[in-house]
């Protein structure tokens, strides 16, 4: 059947649709995706792919999940709440619908550089950690699947969170985001995400000291990746997306405690 390529994402290259599935070759924690999907098959959560098995190519073979997705340039709702909060409610789902899997032994260890500092996070599931406006695939304007579950990884609910707030909210500086989301109340839209999510109390009072901690670890690890492995990352690195971090950086230093009582009040 006919490949069609498919375009959009940073880093992953050879996507392709093939009539109702989509093609893509293995990431750097394929045997996780995988068990990942299969799990979330089998406790009927509707919001992702399905895992159909590996081609004659080597690609992993996914369902292909119609509907409408949030690509380059953005589309005029890409700011609109009601989708935001709907893709907190997603996530929420997914994370507990992930939660009963476990975090499996033995797993790689991620892509980063050595000596990064010890966040005290430790790990309740396997999180997306990837929830760009291209990942969620939306229906009738709300948020119904999430895709490419490439950096999914051990993570706690906050940095779930974080990861979420990132795209969503989102954070960082006017100058670096698409016009669309310029000029929104940011403190608001995290407090409305949390609400949608459940997110605890302890969980909200530690965050921007989480979302600081992790936006330093990833100059360093954007760094490592773009020395070590080159391709999208090192054509990120050279957009520009290490200055990037560090105005979001001070973003969230000067932002953190107007975010923390919207968070809290």
């Amino acid at each position: 059947m006919k490949e069609i390529p498919l375009t959009g994402g940073d880093v992953t290259e050879g996507l392709v649709r093939v009539g109702d599935t989509v093609r893509r070759p293995p990431g750097e924690r394929d045997e996780l995706v995988r068990a990942v999907l299969l799990h979330l098959e089998s406790v009927r959560f509707d919001g992702a792919p399905r895992f159909l098995g590996v081609d004659s190519a080597g690609r992993q073979t996914l369902s292909y999940v119609e509907g409408e997705v949030a690509g380059r340039p953005r589309p005029g709702w890409i700011a609109d709440e009601d989708r935001m909060i709907s893709v907190a409610q997603l996530v929420r789902a997914y994370d507990d619908a992930v939660e009963g899997f476990g975090i499996p032994a033995g797993l790689p260890a991620p892509i980063e550089p050595p000596g990064l500092p010890d966040l005290a996070d430790p790990p309740e599931l396997v999180g997306h950690q990837d929830i760009t406006p291209e990942n969620v695939v939306f229906r009738d304007g709300r948020a119904y699947a999430l895709i490419d579950f490439d950096l999914a990884r051990p993570v706690s609910r906050a940095r779930e969170m974080v990861n979420l707030m990132l795209w969503w909210a989102p954070l960082g500086d006017d100058a670096d985001l698409d016009p669309g989301f310029r000029g929104l109340d940011r403190p608001r839209r995290c407090r409305l995400i949390a609400d949608a999510y459940d997110l605890s109390l302890p969980d909200r009072q530690r965050l921007m000291e989480l979302a600081i901690g992790l936006n330093e670890r990833a100059w360093h690890t954007m760094k490592y990746r773009t020395e070590t492995l080159g391709g999208g990352w090192q054509r990120m690195w050279s957009e520009g997306v290490g200055e990037k971090i560090t105005r979001r950086q001070d973003w969230l230093e000067s932002h953190a405690d107007a975010i923390t009582t919207a968070l809290i009040a």
